[in-house]
């Protein structure tokens, strides 16, 4: 599905309520199965949480989990421990390209077995659960943060806890965090200090329900309609929270250089423009490090170029192995749109440009966050999203709240 966008107004005044964060829901859906008497509420209704549900509660062989790279990470740990299934987890063809040697290596040190069916280094993978008894694991810290937290939501299970070192520069620690205290919230021992993570073991039965944050990532793009429309203008959000779990709750400060103010309410958060960009973003480079917050790098970077502001975005290494290749995703279609922009395997720059070309069709790679970064620039010119569909990945009614909030979106 291809769709148009356009806006009759640059004013906004709209409310909008945004699912679970899928970060908390995966883990905690993994949680949920290790550990008995454990409910949630507001679950993401994201493609990637329902593909992981739906694995978790199969009982075949074959499970094919399609563009989820979570579900991919967190179910290799998932299955490696489940002592009796022998399954083959695979996924889609992008999926079959992403990398999962760095944590299949450290479970196979733990003594995991686990086999490559075709491409050494990547899915599919053949793995028959066994008792894991090692307690001590090394990995590298500045690999997706997924693997780290793969090992961390298993760590309970296993009948001697798990220490796990982290080797080198230790990057996404907001993420290792938010897995932490899920951990902590159902009372199992852990410990994050210096390069090592220590997680005890957990027999017990508990009687608690979590209700999940809604997602900071899926609201970023509100963040940057804000940012990209007259002051005055405003939506409220919820369901969220001041001390957030998520380490794209950064938003709320970063989106102070463009004029947008955050409001906590009890359950919400009221996001409105309030100024102009500021002098820092208007005179001289943006410059973020978002290592700790990868997801939010193409958002940014389209927010400035609507603003016709220039940014220096760092510590993107980890958007190489996502959807697509989210640097190169995110060169090729802001060109399009007559931007300078220059990118390496980490990093973006991006020039002041005061044209933007109009009636362009942006490519979404198959990616979810593609689609829904550009959408906001709607609010500046006529634009078309090609392959909608793909934002169900994270968030399945994105267009709905966008004609809510007033985007004419037609299908071309």
């Amino acid at each position: 599905m291809n769709l148009h966008l356009s806006t009759k107004t640059t004013k906004l005044n709209a409310a909008i309520a945004i699912s679970g964060s899928k970060s908390e829901s995966n883990r905690l859906l993994v949680l949920q199965q290790l550990i008995e008497g454990l409910a949630i509420e507001n679950i993401s209704d994201s493609d990637d949480s329902k593909y992981l549900q739906k694995a978790l509660n199969s009982v075949e062989q074959f499970i094919d989990i399609g563009h989820a790279g979570t579900a991919m990470r967190f179910l290799t740990a998932y299955f490696s421990v489940k002592e009796g299934r022998d399954v083959l987890l695979t996924g889609s063809e992008r999926m079959q390209n992403r990398p999962i040697e760095i944590l299949v290596k450290a479970l196979q040190d733990l003594g995991a077995n686990i086999s490559y069916v075709d491409k050494v280094g990547y899915p599919p993978i053949r793995i028959k659960g066994t008792k894991l008894t090692k307690n001590f694991v090394q990995i590298k810290g500045n690999v997706s943060s997924q693997y780290i937290s793969a090992l961390m939501l298993i760590a309970s299970s296993l009948p001697n806890g798990l220490e796990i070192e982290l080797l080198g520069e230790i990057t996404s620690v907001p993420y290792i965090n938010m897995t932490l205290v899920l951990l902590q919230e159902l009372g199992i021992d852990t410990v994050f200090l210096g390069n090592k993570i220590n997680v005890k073991p957990f027999e017990r039965s508990i009687s608690k329900k979590i209700i999940v944050e809604s997602d900071w990532s899926s609201v970023s793009y509100f963040y940057s309609m804000i940012a990209l429309s007259e002051i005055g203008s405003k939506i409220r959000l919820s369901s969220y929270k001041k001390e957030s779990l998520q380490g794209d709750s950064c938003l709320a400060e970063i989106y102070t250089h463009f004029g947008v103010e955050t409001v906590f309410k009890e359950t919400s958060i009221l996001i409105k423009k309030t100024n102009v960009i500021s002098s820092e973003v208007e005179n001289s480079h943006l410059k973020l490090d978002l290592k700790n917050a990868p997801d939010i790098a193409q958002t940014i970077a389209v927010t400035c170029f609507g603003l016709g502001a220039s940014c220096l975005l760092t510590g993107l290494h980890t958007l190489k192995i996502k959807e697509t290749d989210r640097l190169i995703a995110l060169e090729n279609e802001l060109t399009k749109l007559g931007a300078s922009i220059s990118v390496t395997n980490d990093s973006l720059i991006l020039e002041k440009s005061t044209k933007i070309n109009s009636n362009i069709k942006i490519e979404t790679y198959k990616d979810h966050r593609m689609a829904m970064a550009f959408a906001p620039l709607a609010l500046k010119t006529n634009i078309s999203i090609l392959d909608a569909n793909v934002v169900t990945k994270s968030y399945r009614n994105f267009w709905k709240d966008l004609q809510q909030i007033g985007f004419q979106i037609d299908a071309n």
